[in-house]
């Protein structure tokens, strides 16, 4: 799965080691990779810190010779009923979802955009629920599996997301084997208004209400979707306000957008880690006082899986490696 996988075989004593990822938006390549991970990598538990949800359906439409067609990066595409599932996983390993429906539907999905939001609502809670279950299969053999929601996920996904060992922790204090974690989906503002975002403000009582739950003195791992202000773990390109990239010299000009509620966050319980998403460009490992904080980036589009493997020996870090496959 990666060129770091031989160096990594399980410490003896206390150590508990963690795989972190997230920011996969769809992708089902990702995912059957994330379901491999803890195997790779012999860790304790597997952390996927939110973004799971993909940006777009892509209908597959019945003709009445009973082939399917589908439109794939500007090319059109006929498969028969035996060849439709190949054509279906191919547009999920891509990070879209598939959507069967006939030349009717198809023209409604067009025309009716209250239409065409609910039944793209209605596949995402699916292949969420259809993860969940392939999920489960590593957690009925004994291994913690985390899964949380982030910014860009619709509420809708939250019931299918929990269930059969699968365990979404947002919003909460849950057990992590010889540590806490405490983790939030929500993210200071962004240009695309995205369905879990809030001020600043609201977001600092939101983590400071969650944080009275934390048992003093006990090891804590923070799991907070949006990284950091100015960590170098929140940098991303920097935007008109039409949203275009402002450039210089031809480069891109970055600036740092993480939270300000976050950082104050980490400062004030200096957790011993915190595990952050976001941000897909500001792959990397930071410091904030004691805590080590990690952002595995993303390149979900080219079904590259970019995670984090952490371990942990009471209220230390021992190593932490990004890795990627």
């Amino acid at each position: 799965m990666s060129f770091l996988g031989g160096l990594f075989g399980r410490r003896a004593g206390r150590d508990f080691r963690i795989y972190y990822t997230g920011d996969i938006h769809g992708s089902e390549l990702c995912f059957r990779k994330l379901l491999r991970a803890h195997e790779f990598y012999a860790v304790d538990a597997v952390i996927v810190g939110g973004d799971i949800t993909g940006k777009a359906m892509l209908p597959i439409v019945e003709q009445p010779d009973g082939t399917f067609v589908a439109r794939l990066q500007g090319s059109e595409r006929r498969v028969t009923a035996e060849e439709l599932p190949k054509l279906e996983d191919g547009i999920r390993f891509n990070g879209f979802y598939p959507h069967r429906c006939s030349p009717a539907e198809h023209a409604r999905l067009d025309a009716d955009e209250d239409f065409r939001r609910k039944v793209f609502t209605s596949v995402m809670v699916e292949q969420v629920a259809r993860w969940r279950a392939m999920a489960a299969e590593r957690t009925n053999a004994g291994l913690p599996m985390f899964i949380m929601p982030g910014n860009d996920d619709e509420f809708a996904i939250d019931p299918a997301l929990e269930g059969d060992g699968v365990v979404n922790p947002d919003g909460r204090v849950v057990e992590l084997g010889p540590l806490q974690m405490m983790s939030c989906a929500w993210a200071n503002p962004t240009p695309w208004h995205s369905p879990r975002e809030e001020p600043e403000e609201a977001l600092a009582l939101r983590l400071e209400r969650m944080a009275k739950a934390l048992a003093p003195g006990r090891p804590t791992v923070m799991n907070l979707h949006c990284p950091p202000f100015d960590s170098s773990l929140d940098m991303a390109p920097k935007l008109t306000p039409d949203l275009r990239p402002v450039t210089s010299g031809g480069q891109p000009v970055l600036a740092p957008v993480g939270s300000h509620a976050v950082r104050a966050l980490i400062e004030s319980v200096q957790p011993v880690l915190s595990l952050h998403g976001h941000i897909h460009e500001s792959r990397g490992i930071a410091k904030i006082g004691v805590t080590t904080c990690v952002n595995p980036g993303s390149q979900y589009s080219e079904g590259r899986l970019d995670g984090a493997v952490v371990e942990i020996s009471g209220n230390e870090v021992r190593s932490c490696q990004l890795v990627s496959g």
